[in-house]
């Protein structure tokens, strides 16, 4: 009976001290901020370059207002995804070159939602750091370039700051980027390209 009751005694207490949340496997996790509060932490003026289309493309598109869409692509600092954008509609009838650097290991990031004007070049290190992609998203080792379709509304902007890990982050860069929200159906005429090992003497 003593042995019970020094039992029951011990188990009352323990769970008296425990705190919510704590148990192993229930670790509280810091949640991300609510889409409606995306942009509050979102300073423009902070943000370098600006939302102006390239001037060898610019008059192929026309800018439209589409808030809700815009709202959805800004990302806190260290966050990634837009520093700043705005929504643009291919006219209908033009057609436009865009680029992917995407990951082999997952066919389905092959028509993601984030490209570029331009085809990648120069160090991958730099092209991580204009884009904010951090090397646990992507190996970038595929290419793919399309056609984008006329009467498809894009948003275009420059890359928020992004932490990758505790010894690795991106500053927000002036790099234009593209957000296609569904690629699938908005691009056509693709053609896909491997990654290949090329090297550069480094000078000292």
């Amino acid at each position: 009976m003593k042995t019970y009751f020094a039992c029951s005694l011990m188990i009352l207490l323990l769970t008296a001290c425990a705190v919510p949340g704590s148990k192993s496997g229930d670790e509280v996790a810091v949640q991300p901020p609510a889409e409606g509060n995306v942009t509050a932490n979102v300073e423009p003026e902070s943000c370098p370059g600006d939302n102006a289309l390239p001037a060898d493309v610019a008059a192929q598109f026309e800018a439209v207002d589409d808030p809700a869409l815009l709202a959805s692509v800004l990302g806190a600092p260290m966050a990634g995804m837009l520093c700043q954008g705005k929504v643009y509609q291919l006219k209908a009838g033009a057609e436009l070159t865009i680029y992917r650097a995407w990951n082999s290991s997952n066919p389905n990031s092959r028509l993601g939602k984030w490209w570029a004007f331009s085809s990648p070049a120069g160090k991958t290190a730099q092209y991580r750091s204009d884009y904010e992609i951090c090397y646990q998203w992507s190996p970038l080792d595929k290419l793919v370039h399309c056609k984008l379709s006329g009467g498809v509304k894009v948003v275009v902007g420059t890359g928020q700051s992004a932490k990758c890990s505790d010894y690795l982050s991106y500053p927000a860069s002036a790099a234009k980027q593209i957000y296609i929200d569904n690629a699938a159906e908005a691009v056509m005429n693709c053609q896909e390209y491997d990654g290949v090992f090329q090297w550069q003497a480094v000078k000292n």
